[in-house]
């Protein structure tokens, strides 16, 4: 499944499912595995293993990438908070347009998808 319009430009296929499972391939991203790592070690608000995965992405793909993935972390945690928080709720043809994708991934038994 291509990821959207990321996909469509450079004409890779992405497993969209592996933002909700550990994905040991990281879903065909490069470098998947350690960028879901560290996602996955900030949300859980664990300061260890956030500093173990903070420092293996430095290491790896070095400071600049560290500061571009600390920001969407950061961007896709925060923005459907503050979209929560104020009420906004997921307009219609956007609903329909995701009904299946969201079925698929299981994002409809979220907690956020419930309030």
């Amino acid at each position: 499944m291509r990821l959207s319009m990321s996909g469509t430009q450079t004409g890779s296929e992405y497993d969209l499912a592996a933002v909700m499972r550990a994905a040991d391939d990281g879903g065909g991203i490069p470098e998947g595995a350690l960028l879901n790592e560290f996602a996955e070690a900030v949300c859980a608000r664990d300061a260890a293993r956030t500093a173990r995965a903070r420092e293996a992405v430095r290491a790896r793909l070095g400071d600049a990438a560290l500061a571009d993935a600390a920001a969407v972390v950061a961007g896709f945690n925060g923005f459907p908070r503050i979209a929560d928080a104020i009420g906004i709720p997921l307009e219609d043809q956007k609903a329909a347009m995701t009904a299946e994708l969201r079925a698929r991934l299981g994002l409809n038994a979220l907690d956020t998808a419930r309030a």
